[in-house]
């Protein structure tokens, strides 16, 4: 049994007999003409198959306590080959997933219509992952398929399976743990990089070009979310994402960005002087933000929430910062959370601040200060693997140490 098998098996017999589970793995968004926006899978989907591929569908069948499985896929093109490289095949898809019965896209309709008829006099429920943002977005083919049912066959018990998946989802297993820790590796190297390479009068988006260069490098295609380079003021801009403007001598330089593994994300920050030397009073404050760090790592442990983890913070913050001349209110340097869950989502799932914390759970520990009026914005962020009694800091090889970042930008 593969990890992925392991997976819909557990979550198969988390629901009632007499019960389909129906997930889709997603279809490419026009832009504009010929032309899609990258495709990107359903990380529940992808989370129960391993597939990364577009247009395939996951049914599995609960019946008299029996279990089936089915994936329905396009077929190989040879004639789209040629143009774009061919699909999955049903022998990779099968190898991949640990699925046996491969059927056709096209065969959905009929299978699923032949389904709710043979199931009309049984007490039945059909689960999909109805996960929906807002009100705007656009309806998912979970929720496209559910308001088509619920015209068609009004009958049926739609039921959203969404809560049991990301349940599971926030206990990383060994594999998950790997994935995390390769992304977290391949994100030191293009970190380091920057640190080695950056210099006055360098452009943002420079910097964030050497970082892809390195992911590139290390065969990683997609950064885990919009990278962040931010200096001087617009450091104090939490999701800054032009990364078009000159760094100037004597300014900090703040980074936010991760690279991917197996579609596993890490999330890292950290601020740098761009000279390579920090003044006294970036020193000062960039100490403020490592004791916060510090404060996060002792108390992160099994039992304690996220609002938990942010309040020690706050606390932290209302005793040191007026230490430092900042006597406004707390909130006027600090206005995020300290932390969130992560994996196959940056903001991965789970992220509610009440949840306690349990083991096998990875989060960020993200505090910052931004001090808007002294062109200061310090955020620091590591990755965080919830042990028995603990954590373990799971980016400790990116530098963060004042001297080990001056080393590394006057080398």
């Amino acid at each position: 049994m593969n990890i992925f098998e392991s997976r819909r098996k557990r979550l198969i017999e988390s629901v009632e007999d007499n019960s389909t589970v129906i997930l889709f793995s997603g279809k490419a968004i026009y832009k504009s003409e010929d032309e899609t926006y990258p495709f990107s899978v359903n990380r529940n989907f992808y989370y129960l198959t391993g597939l990364k591929e577009e247009s395939v569908i996951l049914v599995m069948n609960k019946f008299n306590n029996q279990i089936s499985e089915f994936l329905f896929l396009l077929p190989y093109d040879e004639e789209l080959a040629k143009w774009v490289g061919g699909r999955i095949s049903k022998e990779d898809a099968k190898a991949i997933s640990g699925i046996e019965r491969i059927n056709d896209f096209e065969d959905f309709d009929n299978y699923l219509g032949a389904l709710l008829n043979r199931t009309r006099h049984l007490d039945y429920s059909l689960y999909l992952d109805l996960w929906h943002y807002d009100l705007n977005q656009a309806l998912t083919p979970a929720l496209k398929l559910a308001e088509e049912l619920s015209k068609k066959h009004p009958a049926v018990k739609i039921k959203d399976i969404y809560k049991q998946l990301t349940s599971m989802r926030l206990i990383k297993d060994e594999y998950e743990i790997s994935c995390i820790k390769n992304a977290i590796a391949i994100t030191n190297l293009g970190v380091r990089k920057m640190m080695s390479l950056i210099k006055p009068d360098m452009n943002e988006m420079t910097l964030e070009g050497l970082f892809k260069f390195v992911l590139a490098q290390n065969k990683c295609k997609n950064t885990a979310f919009d990278t962040i380079c931010a200096s001087g003021k617009r450091a104090t801009i939490l999701h800054y994402h032009d990364n078009e403007c000159e760094i100037k001598d004597g300014e900090m330089f703040l980074c936010d960005l991760g690279a991917t593994y197996e579609n596993y994300c890490a999330d890292i920050s950290r601020t740098f002087p761009v000279n390579g030397k920090f003044t006294e009073r970036q020193k000062e404050l960039y100490e403020v933000v490592l004791k916060a760090q510090k404060v996060v790592e002792e108390n992160a442990k099994p039992g304690i929430t996220l609002k938990e983890l942010n309040q020690k913070v706050i606390d932290f913050y209302k005793e040191e910062l007026p230490k430092h001349g900042l006597n406004k209110d707390y909130s006027e340097y600090y206005y995020h959370g300290v932390s969130h869950h992560l994996g196959l989502d940056t903001h991965d799932v789970g992220s509610e601040l009440a949840l306690p914390l349990e083991k096998g759970n990875v989060i960020t520990n993200e505090p910052g200060l931004y001090i808007e009026d002294e062109e200061i914005g310090i955020r620091i962020e590591d990755d965080l693997l919830i042990t028995d009694e603990g954590c373990e800091v799971l980016s400790t090889r990116i530098p963060k140490m004042i001297e080990d970042i001056e080393a590394l930008t006057n080398k």
